[in-house]
């Protein structure tokens, strides 16, 4: 497992960590079934604190990407509810497209940005 945390970001490294393993989720790196690594495991080999881990796998359970498991850790799980999802991604996209409109980004080059990201997870 690769996982890429930025100790100089401004970003929670719990919310990079639920992030980089949503991209793995998306881009196929993490199959549906397949175990993450322990707690413990993960913090070790990153370098950060097991309750970093434990934040960022909760996260993930509470998102609907993972079940937590007392024999098998955590198991990459997708729940389809697909009306939350969408209800969720409506209050992200508003702040991420009431920023673009601050900054005078089209319609178009929103559309056009979201194809090339979307054909990047069916390729």
């Amino acid at each position: 497992m690769y996982i890429e945390i930025d100790f100089n970001s401004d970003e929670a490294i719990y919310m990079q960590l639920r992030n980089q393993i949503v991209l793995g989720i998306a881009t196929n790196q993490y199959q549906e079934g397949e175990s993450l690594p322990s707690v413990r495991q993960l913090a070790e080999s990153i370098g950060i604190n097991m309750h970093t881990v434990n934040k960022a796998y909760h996260v993930l359970r509470q998102e609907g990407f993972i079940r937590l498991d007392r024999r098998n850790g955590a198991v990459i799980f997708l729940e389809e509810d697909k009306s939350q999802a969408i209800s969720e991604m409506r209050e992200t996209f508003q702040v991420i497209l009431a920023k673009a409109v601050c900054k005078n980004i089209s319609r178009k080059e929103i559309h056009q940005l979201i194809d090339e990201i979307f054909d990047e997870y069916e390729s």
